[in-house]
């Protein structure tokens, strides 16, 4: 915006999420090196964790499986998006943190935290940074040679296109990510390498087939359910046909990647602006290069509405329709769109940018139902009907919380909520949804992953967000 120069397919520009897949990779050479093993417990690494992350398998690790709490997605949920720090800050949540969001291997649960875990066990077992393995093993092998491991943004490097987030009034401005991405979302790259990357994975050069057959492979569950997603690749099916891909989404920037293998096709799409998905546009691309593939199911009647909370767990999920389209958010995963089967079972729609396997069933013949049976990757959780309350007063809720497990202090007023985590300050604005649940929604970080629930209880509040589970906040005044 500030040169009178255009985007093209040979400037870089950050691929976030994306990354991961790489990351995986490099830790997947090692193994093929003899000198690691995916199912290398972390305990054999860190021996100073808390016993249930010592548990937990590499493999887990990189298939979003490990069910640990995300601690890289806690320091943005909670010190905000603007900290610069290592990551080994994020390390020092693992240090102290013993619970988890769910048993490992039992339901999957997208986790930044694991690839931070994962990027540091490359680096010990390589004696290389990262950026200098992934550069010598993956990059220059593969012919990308304008791809590299920027963790902040700090820094300044040529060709590269900066990021932007569009203000509550209309305006862009710059954005900078805070903290170290490492191998969870570092890698600058441009639209001319990642189509050779998806043209590499046809006939690799870089890991032997065994060990790309194994990352393109959908992981089992322990209930047996398919997770649909391998290593740092979802592997699923969009109007019928077979795909493989991975998203890439943060402040100021999205990118995403999306491979076809039964017709060849390979897409890239970048963006340097957070108000266009990627995902969006690789999805119109498919549908205008293939367009005999099978019609997505429109949204049809009147939808449902209404906010519903399980006895068991205490997650708040929120059904609404908007602009003739129905959704669904809240404990658990980030609101979007869902499409009616014939039954009236309510499926996430394709646009979404990873495999969601969520499912909402309405429990008899009463619209609204007063009863929903969500399914979580196979695991189902019923929800009860909970009336809206016109009356909430912040005040019911107002006094001092904090989280032991996060060491996050959270104080409850009429300005909303203000977090202070480790390594700096959130300020939520909230909004009552029904009695003993309130919508969390960060003042000054438009990032959506920032938003949660809060489910009250006798002692408490259990926040629930994308990457957090019934984290517990006791309180304390």
């Amino acid at each position: 915006m500030e040169l009178p120069v255009l985007l093209t397919p040979s400037i870089r520009m950050r691929l976030y999420s994306i990354t991961k897949h790489f990351t995986c990779l490099a830790y997947m050479l090692l193994c093929e090196d003899g000198k690691a093993n995916i199912d290398d417990r972390l305990g054999e690494y860190f021996p100073e964790f808390r016993p249930a992350t010592r548990a937990v398998t590499i493999r887990q690790l990189m298939t979003n499986t490990s069910g640990i709490r995300d601690a890289h997605g806690l320091c943005f949920q909670f010190s905000g998006t603007d900290w610069v720090a290592p990551s080994t800050k994020v390390l020092e949540l693992y240090r102290t943190m013993d619970d988890v969001d769910a048993e490992p291997g039992s339901t999957w649960i997208y986790n930044s935290g694991g690839f931070v875990l994962l990027s540091h066990l490359i680096e010990q077992i390589s004696g290389q940074s990262l950026a200098t393995f992934m550069h010598e093993r993956i990059f220059e092998p593969a012919g990308l040679h304008d791809t590299l491991l920027r963790r902040t943004d700090m820094d300044f490097v040529r060709n590269s296109a900066t990021m932007h987030t569009k203000s509550a009034d209309g305006q862009f401005v710059r954005s900078y990510v805070g903290g170290d991405r490492s191998g969870t979302g570092g890698i600058v790259s441009t639209v001319d390498d990642m189509l050779r990357w998806l043209c590499h994975m046809d006939a690799p050069i870089v890991g032997t087939r065994e060990t790309w057959a194994l990352m393109r492979t959908p992981q089992k569950l322990t209930n047996g359910f398919s997770t649909c997603y391998g290593f740092g690749l979802a592997i699923d099916t969009y109007r019928g046909i077979p795909t493989l891909y991975h998203s890439g989404n943060g402040m100021g920037a999205n990118a995403h990647i999306l491979k076809v293998p039964s017709v060849g096709l390979d897409v890239v799409v970048m963006a340097n602006r957070d108000d266009i998905s990627s995902r969006e546009v690789t999805l119109r691309i498919v549908d205008a290069c293939l367009p005999e593939l099978a019609p997505i199911k429109p949204v049809d009647g009147p939808g449902l509405d209404g906010v519903y909370r399980s006895h068991r767990t205490g997650r708040v999920v929120r059904l609404y329709v908007k602009d003739g389209v129905q959704f669904a958010g809240g404990g658990g995963f980030i609101d979007r769109p869902f499409i009616p089967d014939d039954g009236g079972v309510l499926w996430p729609s394709p646009i979404a940018s990873l495999p969601f396997k969520y499912a909402i069933r309405p429990i008899g013949q009463e619209r609204p139902p007063k009863i929903i049976h969500l399914s979580d990757y196979g695991n189902v959780d019923e929800l009860a009907r909970i009336n809206p309350d016109s009356d909430l007063d912040i005040a019911m809720i107002a006094g001092r919380y904090r989280s032991e497990a996060t060491r996050v202090d959270a104080i409850i007023d009429e300005q909303g909520m203000r977090t202070s985590g480790h390594l700096g300050t959130v300020q939520y604005s909230l909004t009552g949804v029904a009695a003993g649940a309130w919508h969390a929604k960060a003042s000054n970080h438009p990032a959506v992953f920032m938003n949660g629930t809060l489910s009250f209880n006798d002692s408490g509040f259990d926040f629930w967000s994308y990457c957090t589970r019934a984290l517990h906040f006791r309180r304390i005044v």
